[in-house]
């Protein structure tokens, strides 16, 4: 039978058959398996963070914003506790070590202060031997033996001066002036430090003034000597710095009553003689004795301060020959070039003498 050409004929179809088409259909569709839709994807949150969107038994999740509080509990997971208890614990070790540190700093910064010992003053007066210096050193604490510590040192060779090398000690280079020791040094501390004054104040000057004047400057320094025993004031140095000088190029006995206290306190093995001479102490038989042997004394009889170094240094220029103390007991010299002068500012001092019962005249000089 030929086929009909259905699409030149109208439907003629019965509601019936039109019906039966319509559930064919319906079968057809429900027969075929469902594909659920594609969600949009977001491009900023990571694919990996929640797995797979969809498997064949589960149903798909509401896709949620990378910023809400559900994702960032999943990205934090269950570490977030255990973080932050960590990080706490971290903080308080780290506070506990800087409070250590600023404690060990603070302690340092003000440490116990150390008692600092003080100083002990060593005045050491002009025109003092070695054995009174001796004395001065234990009465002020200082140990040690300072007449062996004086006898020589290192630090200065008297030969250098011009003395000679026989030399017995360092008398006259022991520097007098106040020196601040530590409690109980060692003498030899304190000579070190008084020889060292010495050459800071006699140097080239003074050497140079001696060989003008014809004598060694130790033998400068020995006239310096006698100036600081028998000057009172400093009026009378640079006139008895004249009259030694004036002396000795005559080639007559010094005659210096200090050199010969220095002679018996050597030979008693004293510091200090305080009584009047006697006449057999005038005629002691030492090199000291200035009365019964020309020339200077062979060693300084004290050791002298910078005025009469200066003044052994520069004798005034006069004729003098002779002096005396005053009668009027203010302790200037009377001066003379002549013997018969000075003989009768003996006697002027004499009788001021008897006139005060026997001692020494008083100055009544305002």
């Amino acid at each position: 039978m030929p086929r009909e050409d259905r699409s030149q004929q109208p439907d003629e179809r019965t509601e019936e058959e039109r019906e039966r088409d319509r559930e064919e259909r319906a079968r057809r569709r429900a027969a075929e398996p469902v594909r659920p839709p594609i969600p949009a994807v977001d491009q900023q949150a990571p694919s990996a963070s929640w797995g797979p969107l969809l498997t064949s038994d589960t149903t798909a999740p509401p896709a949620a914003s990378p910023q809400t509080p559900q994702t960032l509990r999943r990205r934090g997971g269950g570490r977030s506790f255990s973080a932050r208890a960590g990080a706490v614990l971290a903080l308080l070790a780290a506070g506990a070590i800087i409070w250590l540190l600023l404690s060990a700093l603070h302690g340092r910064s003000h440490p116990k202060p150390i008692p600092v010992p003080v100083a002990v003053k060593v005045l050491i007066p002009e025109g003092k031997t070695r054995l009174q210096i001796a004395q001065i050193a234990a009465s002020d604490g200082l140990t040690g033996s300072y007449r062996a510590a004086s006898r020589r040192s290192a630090l200065l060779n008297p030969v250098h001066y011009g003395a000679p090398r026989n030399t017995p000690d360092l008398e006259g280079f022991l520097f007098p002036a106040t020196y601040e020791m530590n409690p109980g040094a060692n003498v030899s501390q304190l000579v070190e430090e008084q020889l060292i004054a010495f050459r800071q104040r006699f140097g080239a000057g003074e050497i140079r003034r001696a060989h003008e004047l014809g004598v060694t400057p130790y033998e400068l320094l020995t006239v310096a000597s006698m100036i600081e025993r028998e000057a009172q004031t400093s009026h009378d140095r640079p006139l008895i710095a004249a009259v030694i000088y004036n002396r000795l190029h005559q080639g007559m006995p010094l005659g210096i009553d200090a050199s010969i206290y220095y002679a018996v306190e050597l030979q008693r093995g004293i510091a200090t003689y305080t009584e009047e001479l006697t006449e057999a102490q005038l005629h002691i038989d030492s090199p000291y004795n200035t009365r019964t042997h020309t020339g200077l004394p062979p060693t300084p009889i004290s050791n002298p301060g910078l005025a009469s170094i200066e003044a052994a240094a520069h004798p005034a220029h006069v004729s003098y020959l002779y002096y005396v103390a005053a009668a009027d007991g203010c302790g200037e010299q009377a001066f003379s070039t002549s013997e018969a002068a000075f003989e009768r500012n003996v006697a002027a001092y004499r009788a001021a003498v008897q006139a005060n019962g026997g001692h020494p005249p008083t100055c009544k000089r305002k």
